[in-house]
């Protein structure tokens, strides 16, 4: 099924609001405590150990996309290698959010250059593009995974709790493997459709359920968040992350020679805010957790206006 043609700015942003929408949700189910603290742990393990997997069979099993070997191998390099720029550029420019090379100065560089890489273009790339770009975009998010990890413990000089393999061989790490292996080997001819069917509707609820757990946890440190304490902070990573980062994304998105798919998912990675892990990352590895929240929300806030505007800018530059 071929993407729609984007000639009207509301054709985007009807594929944008409901996504933003349902993290407003999860703020609300919180202020409410219809959702409460002591079920976020939970439901983020069954999220993660259950729902992604599932969402990943069900979109990587079988799709066309993924026979081809440069969507293989070039995705996550080019999903290593954007967080890498974008976690660059932002190191660079430090002084330039008023702050020294310290522990708020590294958590400002990683907050900005990590991008949404999940929960957010996920449904994107379903209601804007179709299944190919969603299977090249968990394929390319293997690099992004492998980066927030290797890169938040370089950034942040300090050793992870944990080895960096075990934080890297996840769940949805295995559903990728067992997915490609399948492809590859002829054994997804032998998929029973009852799993297939099993599969898509536990898929269908892991990007609402991340969502609204995404909105709790913005929810949470609300409280902590002094806008007047650190404007410059927040106006540099919004300059950055959705401003000069874009533009870098989107050259490379126009000059890589690589498929359709993944031209697709460099725009949409483009257009994405500071991950909302970002704050956990922070916590994870000695960082200022207080920067990061800024960062976070301040590059959240401005995406609800910037993120349809460079994916309608950038699909008429990139010719998609």
């Amino acid at each position: 099924m071929p993407p729609p043609t984007l000639n009207e700015l509301p054709v985007v942003l009807s594929a944008v609001l409901p996504v933003l929408l349902i993290a407003v949700a999860g703020v609300a189910m919180r202020k409410f405590e219809w959702l409460t603290t002591e079920a976020d742990h939970s439901l983020m393990r069954v999220t993660v150990n259950l729902l992604i997997p599932a969402f990943i069979f069900d979109k990587v099993l079988n799709n066309p996309a993924l026979d081809r070997t440069e969507n293989i191998f070039l995705a996550p390099l080019v999903g290593f290698c954007t967080v890498a720029l974008g976690i660059g550029v932002s190191w660079l420019a430090i002084r330039l959010a008023g702050l020294q090379r310290d522990a708020a100065g590294r958590t400002f560089a990683f907050s900005t250059g990590l991008y949404n890489y999940g929960y957010v273009p996920l449904p994107l790339a379903m209601s804007l593009f179709d299944r190919e770009t969603v299977g090249v975009l968990i394929v390319h998010n293997l690099g992004t995974e492998i980066a927030f990890w290797l890169l938040g413990t370089i950034v942040f000089a300090h050793a992870a709790k944990e080895p960096l393999w075990k934080k890297i061989l996840n769940p949805p790490l295995l559903a990728i493997v067992l997915t490609l292996t399948l492809n590859f080997t002829g054994g997804a001819a032998y998929v029973p459709e009852f799993a297939k069917t099993t599969a898509h509707m536990l898929g269908v609820c892991a990007i609402p359920m991340g969502l609204v757990l995404i909105g709790a946890m913005i929810a949470d440190h609300l409280g902590e968040f002094h806008s007047e304490q650190g404007w410059r902070v927040m106006g540099a990573s919004c300059a950055l992350r959705l401003g000069l980062i874009p533009v870098l994304f989107l050259a490379l998105a126009k000059f890589l020679p690589c498929s359709v798919e993944l031209k697709r998912v460099i725009l949409l990675q483009a257009a994405m805010p500071s991950a909302v892990f970002a704050i956990l990352a922070a916590r994870h590895f000695g960082g200022d957790g207080p920067t990061a929240l800024r960062v976070v929300i301040a590059t959240s806030a401005v995406s609800f206006v910037t993120i349809p505007l460079w994916i309608r800018a950038g699909m008429k530059w990139l010719g998609l």
